[in-house]
């Protein structure tokens, strides 16, 4: 008799013990790669090393030829671009600069106060915009009126003083004005007019 309840006693405990585990759920780990998209900048440095360049006239500085952080100043009002300055050592060779967004060629010609001036058509922030690239070298630059570019390709080199400059220092301009038509001014003569710009080192 002993016998046999030990052996209910056994078929019973591992009947319940079968029955709490076929009850318990089953849990898988499912490992998944998330899905990453690709961030793309809205905007790229146009020059090398731009971060540490000297910039003598950044967005929306008040210029006067008597106040003007560059001499002799021939320009009054207030800036609607950034400038990124040569070193000594690139005076005499060749600097190239890069497009900062996706877009289309709109200009490249010779203008008063830039001597060669390169326009691009861009998107930034979801706003239609145009970049101006002012004083550079339109001998360098390959590309034409209709032609794409993409962001971070040489546009060509910046323009050697004063002859392809229109007698200003060797250095990059850039201008980004909000809207598809072709404004080229570096200087706007109400602080106002500043919000047609976009300030390229709050991008």
């Amino acid at each position: 008799m002993k016998r046999i309840l030990l052996i209910l006693t056994v078929v019973l405990l591992l009947f319940g013990l079968w029955w709490l585990l076929s009850r318990k759920p089953v849990l898988t780990q499912t490992t998944q790669s998330p899905t990453t998209t690709p961030v793309v900048k809205q905007v790229v440095t146009p020059i090398s090393e731009a971060s540490t360049r000297v910039t003598k006239k950044p967005f929306g500085i008040f210029i006067t030829p008597k106040t003007s952080p560059v001499q002799p100043e021939r320009f009054s009002g207030y800036h609607s671009g950034t400038d990124f300055e040569t070193t000594p050592d690139e005076q005499n060779s060749e600097v190239p600069f890069f497009a900062i967004c996706t877009g289309k060629v709109l200009a490249k010609r010779t203008a008063t106060g830039y001597g060669g001036v390169f326009v691009q058509s861009c998107t930034i922030n979801n706003q239609a915009v145009t970049v101006i690239y002012g004083h550079v070298s339109l001998k360098s630059i390959s590309k034409n009126i209709g032609d794409s570019l993409a962001q971070g390709e040489q546009i060509g080199n910046l323009g050697h003083s004063p002859d392809e400059t229109d007698g200003e220092r060797k250095h990059l301009h850039l201008g980004i004005h909000l809207g598809t038509a072709i404004n080229i001014l570096g200087y706007v003569q109400k602080q106002s007019d500043l919000s047609a710009w976009l300030d390229f080192q709050k991008l």
